[in-house]
């Protein structure tokens, strides 16, 4: 390709727009055009990179034995609505497209596809001999973001390669799972990408286990927390830990204590002169179930720990059937406006205790009248401890579980784990924190959906079994992004040489100079004929614009037909080294073979 007749355009400022350098640089480069809200134009260079990336994930799910297939993007409402997760997708996360079409049916643009392919299982398969079946998809998704940013990584519209497996059993399954796990790391190792797995959270797909691929990047939105003996490594919100020893509190009495303006924990601490480990901290939720039940939720937590939303919220959807409910719409801590609606009186924000009184919820139809009371685990074991004594000003201290306070019967763990924490499987092992990007993320899915959806098989014995299910996602533009996340300079991109758009440029830095025309066009058939994926820079343009758009796009090598022509030979610089070397123009093929074979 010939970069005048490509359509090509670079910018010099950084576009207002956007938060992170890599979208910054595709933007700047020429890769992706903004059209609207989180979706963009992918252009001639960006299609390039996707359809690299689309070709190793190709590869290397189908050298597992997966079949390729295209399952529709528009989604019947009544598929969503046998799983049960319609009202989760379109109403609690809301991040599903929902439409009537001219037959006043619901629909929805898919943002996953389990209900579909689970609809394809139950009507095709039917016997045991037709299992393992493992299908896969590269296609477009789409997610009504709250908050569209930071370019391809969060956006409305993306590309995904989504795969589901099928089995009779739960070994069966985990088979796959290893195999989906292999695959990742063989694509991401392709891509040329730094990246660490990490176990996960399984959200709204559901299922026993799930595990993430993280490409590690300082922007990066997720927290990972790991251990350096390799032994350990899970996304935050699934992180399990042992926190920090309890200090020995200062108090051996019970008694109420006059503790004005302490409604944080560090002015508490403070106050009485105690360490946090000893305060036993009472917080409030607000549980919006499916079925329009709220339920205040009252967690007694440790003092220096922090309630994991994301595990609250799975220990909430637990117990969802003692509400006639199936799931949660929406998690929050009650504001002031909130509590009006159900509080009887004034609630002592900052100073209630475990034993806060049910009387201050209010009658109402729509609000369960008892406070659902959970205690973390870090709490269970402590003596003497501080708490709110349910008074605005005071608080009770030298407290104990069975003698002045009731323990809850419902002991979870929804701390979050952090930094410094020690691990579970070896406390001489102390949590380490990096920054990753999600792009891939294989779930255990058991029989979640098959069950809900009634897709089975027949066994050996002739009796009707539902089927165990996997799925295993890994975005196509996401990793693409991440790519250049994880490797660029204050010169532009850096492109792992697997997934660039070209591995070279040919630069002429005069036009009008026949020699270097000659030669740079020589190099560009040369290059091309031997494999060697070659743009040519035949603009009309200064030499230092050529310079500078080159590295911008980031191409891994740079072929320049200047002064050294004069010996016989071009200059070849090395984008992500920057190292320059005299090449004669004969040896210039064989010499990038060479180099690129060695990557």
């Amino acid at each position: 390709m010939r970069l005048s007749q490509m359509l090509f355009m670079t910018l010099r400022e950084e576009p207002a727009e956007a938060e992170i350098p890599s979208h910054k640089l595709l933007l700047r480069a020429g890769y992706i055009r903004r059209i609207g809200s989180g979706i963009y134009a992918y252009l001639p260079l960006m299609w390039r990179v996707l359809k690299k990336v689309s070709q190793i994930v190709r590869e290397e799910m189908d050298a597992t034995g997966a079949q390729e297939c295209l399952l529709p993007q528009l989604q019947p409402a009544s598929l969503w609505q046998e799983s049960g997760r319609w009202d989760t997708y379109t109403k609690a996360e809301g991040i599903m497209f929902s439409l009537i079409d001219r037959q006043n049916r619901e629909m929805g643009l898919g943002p996953t596809h389990e209900e579909v392919i689970t609809a394809v299982a139950r009507e095709m398969i039917r016997s045991y001999r037709q299992l393992p079946l493992n299908l896969y998809q590269i296609q477009t998704k789409f997610r009504d973001e709250i908050r569209p940013r930071f370019g391809l990584m969060r956006g409305r519209e993306f590309i995904m390669k989504d795969a589901y497996s099928f089995h009779t059993d739960e070994e069966s399954l985990k088979q796959t799972y290893q195999d989906m796990d292999q695959a990742y790391r063989n694509i991401l190792r392709r891509c040329g990408l730094a990246f660490r797995p990490v176990e996960a959270d399984s959200g709204a797909i559901g299922g026993s286990g799930s595990q993430e691929f993280m490409v590690l990047a300082e922007a990066g939105e997720d927290e990972i927390l790991y251990t350096e003996d390799g032994q350990y490594a899970a996304n935050v919100e699934k992180a399990i830990s042992l926190p920090l020893e309890v200090e020995v509190s200062p108090f051996t009495d019970y008694k109420k204590v006059a503790t004005p303006g302490t409604e944080t924990i560090a002015l508490l601490s403070q106050h009485l002169k105690c360490s946090p480990t000893v305060i036993v901290k009472n917080v409030l939720y607000e549980a919006v179930y499916d079925n329009g039940m709220s339920v205040l939720v009252l967690i007694s937590i440790r003092g220096d720990q922090d309630v994991n939303e994301v595990k609250l919220q799975n220990e909430l959807v637990k117990l969802a059937a003692q509400y006639n409910a199936k799931t949660i719409l929406a998690l929050s801590v009650p504001d002031a406006n909130a509590q009006t609606k159900w509080a009887s009186q004034p609630l002592p924000l900052g100073y209630l205790a475990p034993d806060l009184g049910d009387s201050y919820i209010s009658p109402h139809k729509n609000v369960a009248p008892q406070f659902l009371r959970l205690v973390d685990q870090t709490v269970v074991e402590l003596k003497n401890f501080v708490t709110g004594a349910n008074e605005v000003g005071y608080h009770v201290v030298g407290a104990n579980w069975g003698e002045q306070f009731t323990l809850p019967r419902l002991i979870v763990d929804i701390r979050t784990a952090k930094q410094g924490d020690r691990a579970s499987h070896a406390p001489s092992q102390i949590l380490k924190s990096a920054r990753g990007i999600e792009v891939g993320h294989i779930f255990q899915l058991g029989s979640k959906y098959s069950q809900a959806m009634g897709a089975t098989y027949t066994s050996e014995q002739g009796e009707e079994i539902p089927l165990f299910m996997g799925c295993y996602g890994i975005g196509v533009s996401r990793l693409a992004q991440a790519a250049v996340e994880q490797s660029y300079d204050k010169d532009g991109i850096i492109w792992p040489v697997a997934i660039a758009p070209y591995q070279v440029i040919v630069i002429i830095p005069n036009t009008s100079a026949h020699n270097q025309v000659q030669a740079a066009e020589q190099l560009y058939q040369h290059l091309n004929q031997a494999g060697i994926e070659t743009i040519l820079d035949d603009r009309s343009e200064r030499a230092g614009v050529k310079f500078k758009d080159a590295d911008l796009i980031g191409i891994p090598y740079r072929i320049v037909t200047g002064r050294s022509l004069e010996q016989g030979k071009v200059e070849i610089v090395e984008r992500k080294t920057k190292k320059s070397t005299e090449v004669l123009l004969e040896k210039v093929v064989d010499t990038l073979k060479e180099w690129l074979n060695s990557v």
